[in-house]
């Protein structure tokens, strides 16, 4: 099996097939190697739909974690109970963090995305996927090389330097308009702000609709020297 303490700085092949661009091999692998020990860490965005869609075919009773930082849109929510009602057998769990939002306000003030948004990422994503991943010996990643120049680079298996795991994408090879045929032939639920120029759906106070779609990203964290919540970087 491979594994963090196990890694080999090489690389391994997947079939790139036209239709699944390689992902549905990469989760079967995924789920042959690992069984009930990798975790898929879903944003419930777009990407997050496709690949719950393509783990139900491969494992029907997928354990699934989304990080509730308690202050996502009231659509995510909705998206998130719309899905458990189409695949009743995946576990779906929200992890919350172990500071409420009150007790953080306490430590570090009111409304630290605006002051300190990376030290409010560290508290209520990065520390939560952290306990999430303890034990798990790999997770899964809704990653594109597509989305931004720091993820251009991503490859199907990667060595996860920050929670000291395996990250497994899927979806490296998979195009915004794939995602989207993919949606619409097999008629999935998804989060309404897509349609409203969301591409990309974070936390509530930091994602704003897109300026471009040349940048899918380009609402997170809008004015902000910020374009990741530090969850896939070193």
């Amino acid at each position: 099996m491979l594994t963090y303490e196990t890694w080999q700085d090489s690389t391994i092949d997947f079939e790139v097939d036209e239709t699944y661009k390689g992902a549905l091999n990469v989760l079967q692998w995924a789920y042959d190697q690992y069984g009930d020990d990798v975790i898929y860490a879903c944003s419930f965005g777009i990407e997050g739909i496709v690949l719950i869609d393509l783990i139900s075919i491969v494992k029907p009773d997928a354990h699934i974690v989304f990080l509730d930082t308690e202050v996502h849109f009231k659509e995510t929510y909705e998206t998130i109970e719309r899905v458990k009602e189409r695949y009743p057998l995946l576990n779906i769990e929200l992890k919350k963090p172990s500071l409420s939002l009150e007790e953080q306000a306490k430590l570090y003030g009111d409304e630290l995305w605006k002051k300190d948004p990376n030290k409010c990422c560290e508290l209520r994503k990065i520390i939560p996927l952290r306990e999430t991943l303890t034990g798990a010996k790999a997770w899964i990643s809704g990653l594109r090389r597509e989305q931004s120049e720091t993820r251009k680079h991503v490859n199907f298996i990667n060595k996860d330097n920050k929670f000291k795991s395996i990250k497994i994408c899927p979806l490296i090879h998979w195009t915004w308009k794939d995602v989207w045929r993919y949606v619409g032939k097999h008629q999935l639920v998804y989060n309404p702000l897509h349609d409203q120029g969301y591409p990309s759906i974070g936390c509530a106070y930091c994602t704003k609709p897109a300026f471009t779609l040349d940048d899918l990203r380009s609402g997170r964290w809008a004015g902000l020297n910020k374009t990741e919540c530090g969850l896939h970087t070193d």
